[in-house]
């Protein structure tokens, strides 16, 4: 990533851990909630509503942080470096997260479940993420010098982030839609 020069690579690695982070937190909550018999429906609202805010919030995240890197990027003029290993990691990213979408997307359709709903959306954004990310990666790998090639980079960086943020914003104001009956406490 750092040799790479790629401000596309390097807002995939931000994206890939901010989502690491939201998706322990919605299987944490997943399994808390279906595996604990004492959990009440308000508990079990609030835990979900949390799950959500976190997805949101990473994708929200994630697309702000990519917004920046994708500015900062523009004005750097370093050639690029080998970006093989990144094409790698972002096409068997999109494999797998594409899978996961559509898994998700028949569990939904099965039964509904907020948490289930909203992983659902994580994965179908971080699948077009991907492809976007694979896309000018090898444009990267074919045309490292070439001029439009940073165009390219810095334009894949921003429609990322874009999509990232508005997906991340409409699962926290989804999130919000759901009655509450206080904070989520502790314990």
């Amino acid at each position: 990533m750092v040799i790479s020069g790629s401000s596309t690579q390097v807002a995939d690695f931000v994206r890939r851990t901010s989502e690491l982070v939201a998706l322990f937190v919605a299987w944490w909550t997943f399994r808390r909630v279906h595996r604990t018999a004492e959990i009440s429906a308000d508990q079990r609202q609030r835990l979900e509503r949390h799950a959500n805010r976190v997805a949101g919030g990473a994708m929200a995240l994630s697309g702000s942080a990519l917004l920046v890197i994708a500015v900062v990027r523009f004005s750097d003029r370093t050639p690029y470096g080998n970006v093989v290993m990144g094409l790698v990691i972002a096409s068997l990213g999109l494999l797998t997260n594409s899978w996961f979408w559509f898994r998700y997307r028949s569990l939904t359709r099965e039964r509904f479940n907020p948490i289930i709903s909203t992983q659902q959306r994580l994965y179908r954004a971080k699948s077009l993420v991907d492809l976007c990310v694979v896309v000018v990666l090898t444009a990267v790998a074919l045309a490292p010098v070439h001029p439009a090639t940073r165009v390219l980079d810095v334009g894949g960086s921003v429609v990322v982030a874009a999509y990232l943020l508005w997906s991340g914003l409409r699962t926290l104001a989804r999130s919000d839609r759901v009655p509450d009956s206080g904070p989520l406490r502790a314990g």
